[in-house]
């Protein structure tokens, strides 16, 4: 293994290049020295850690630029990267997303297409989704808020077999919005 003693290679995650500094690119006049095993060297000028490091063919990483000598390591500074890398894809991986699906609704639906967003809903709680259901008041169907409201609960009460509610209805606007989540 050949050590990088120069600036490091750029790609996708040059934050990971952003975050470390290796061999000339550490600034200290002097630096606290763990060697490729994990012990504690001693604290030595930066030249002395990029000799000892280059005589194992590795680098010089400086992992802890605040303390006061920063603390360098001897290691292979692509495999290091590489292992941060595989960690936050772990990390990806294991992380749930839950979408939020809507589902959007008038006072003047029609009883199959209520039926059918009524169903639409079940299946996304199912396949565990949080369900944004409004109900837009167009016009001056803002004065009849209270019809608007009773199909709100309707809908509550059709839903609540399957799912809840993560927050009472309220109005935002011209419409009533409720988001459901399993139950």
């Amino acid at each position: 293994m050949k050590p990088s003693n120069t600036s490091t290679v750029k790609n996708n995650n040059s934050n990971i290049d952003n975050f470390f500094k290796i061999n000339e690119q550490i600034k200290a006049k002097e630096v606290r020295v763990i060697n490729s095993k994990g012990n504690m060297i001693g604290v030595m000028t930066v030249a002395e850690g990029i000799k000892l490091a280059e005589e194992e063919g590795l680098d010089l990483i400086e992992v802890s630029p605040n303390s006061n000598p920063p603390v360098c390591k001897i290691s292979n500074f692509g495999k290091m990267k590489y292992e941060i890398q595989k960690k936050a894809s772990d990390a990806k991986k294991k992380q749930k997303v839950i979408d939020v699906k809507e589902i959007k609704m008038t006072i003047n639906i029609g009883k199959g297409d209520y039926e059918t967003k009524i169903r639409h809903t079940k299946e996304f709680i199912e396949k565990n989704h949080k369900v944004k259901i409004s109900i837009k008041m167009k016009g001056r169907e803002i004065t009849h808020r209270d019809l608007a409201e009773k199909m709100m609960q309707n809908i509550l009460e059709e839903t609540s077999s399957f799912a809840k509610a993560e927050l009472n209805p309220r109005l935002e606007g011209s419409q009533i919005v409720v988001i459901l989540i399993k139950k």
